[in-house]
């Protein structure tokens, strides 16, 4: 759950304080399985996930230092969330099977109609 504003006229509407509600989806993929026959370790995965989004949770987005001059559409915070996932990943912080990613997809959804993602190459 986020508040932001979009301050582009291409936005319409949103251009004013708005909230949203994601749900968030995330796929490693690999081109190959560790010998426990996974891509990565779905806990380490969801770890990292949820640390990656609470910083998020219950913000004004517009507020957040780092997003400053940023406009925070649903796909910027779909490449927010590769590019901190990534970095991770780099890091073998997913634990056995990191070195393997070659690409992570986040999709956000916020109703059956209106979701955007971003793929990205590690």
């Amino acid at each position: 759950m986020i508040a932001h504003s979009l301050p582009d006229p291409f936005f319409g509407p949103a251009q004013g304080m708005h909230g949203a509600t994601f749900t968030v989806d995330v796929q490693f993929v690999a081109d190959r399985l560790t010998d426990k026959n996974v891509v990565v370790d779905i806990g380490k995965a969801m770890e990292a996930l949820s640390a990656t989004l609470k910083p998020l949770n219950y913000q004004n987005l517009d507020e957040i230092p780092a997003f400053k001059g940023q406009i925070t559409t649903t796909e910027f915070l779909a490449r927010h969330i590769f590019d901190e996932l990534a970095e991770t990943a780099r890091s073998g912080g997913l634990g056995e099977g990191s070195e393997n990613i070659k690409q992570i997809r986040v999709y956000l959804h916020e109703s059956h109609f209106a979701r955007a993602g971003y793929n990205g190459t590690l």
